[in-house]
């Protein structure tokens, strides 16, 4: 989810984003599992401690702390902002029908949906990976527009759906045959660990995408050199300042 072309300033230089994997995952790995595990894992604690209300006050409160940090820190906070919404609609209903069931249910069909809008964007051209992408690494226009990031996040879209839609099958499964305890123990199995490991998987392959395309992998290259010099020309002015110090 990384590789952005050259932004050329008026005196010539250029900033150069991050476009490690590394360290785009470090990053952005753990508000990425706040925000995706926070409010359900919430929820289930203080369910089990003290019922259904405190549970349902519990997750909403997470997902409004998220939120407002999100704010506080000018970002753009997309997927803080979805779970956010439907966190607040879970609370609604999961208060209106007193059932920790249906309240649970509802994400794992939204998820349904998730996967096959991340499907059905690649059909149509516009994969909705690279949409989620900017919360990580903003893009200038022109790789947003580009046939490198076309195929590179239609790709990651595919992958995400495809996982989405098999993790929604087999939860809503578990919730209605085997019960709360059991779906909690298979949504944290089959989600942060897989997540993650999704996630490091896309990061990784949208960056090794942009640096090997024909349309950003020079200006990549450039852009890396030039920084590497920058970096060891103020190396070498502050070696020569200590030494005349």
């Amino acid at each position: 989810m990384a590789g952005a072309a050259a932004t050329p300033l008026p005196d010539g230089a250029a900033h150069l984003p991050p476009i490690t994997a590394k360290g785009i995952l470090l990053g952005n790995g753990p508000r990425f599992a706040r925000d995706a595990f926070g409010p359900v894992l919430a929820f289930y604690v203080l369910w089990k401690l003290w019922g259904l209300v405190p549970g349902i006050i519990a997750a909403t409160t997470v997902a409004l702390i998220a939120y407002r940090y999100e704010r506080q820190q000018d970002r753009p906070a997309l997927v803080v902002r979805i779970a956010l919404a439907f966190v607040l609609i879970q609370a609604v209903v999961g208060l209106w029908t007193g059932s920790a069931e249906i309240y649970l249910a509802i994400p794992v069909f939204v998820n349904a949906g998730y996967g096959l809008a991340f499907i059905g964007s690649t059909v149509i051209g516009r994969p909705l990976a690279g949409v989620f992408a900017e919360e990580m690494l903003p893009l200038p226009d022109e790789v947003k527009a580009s046939r490198t990031h076309r195929q590179t996040f239609g790709r990651i879209s595919l992958a995400w759906g495809s996982y989405m839609v098999a993790r929604s099958a087999l939860r809503l499964l578990v919730l209605v045959t085997l019960g709360v305890d059991v779906f909690v123990a298979v949504g944290f199995v089959t989600g942060f660990p897989v997540t993650m490991g999704l996630m490091s998987w896309s990061i990784w392959y949208g960056v090794r995408s942009f640096r090997r395309s024909e349309e950003w992998g020079p200006a990549i290259a450039a852009l890396e050199e030039a920084a590497l010099e920058a970096e060891f020309d103020a190396d070498k002015d502050r070696r020569d300042e200590e030494a005349s110090a």
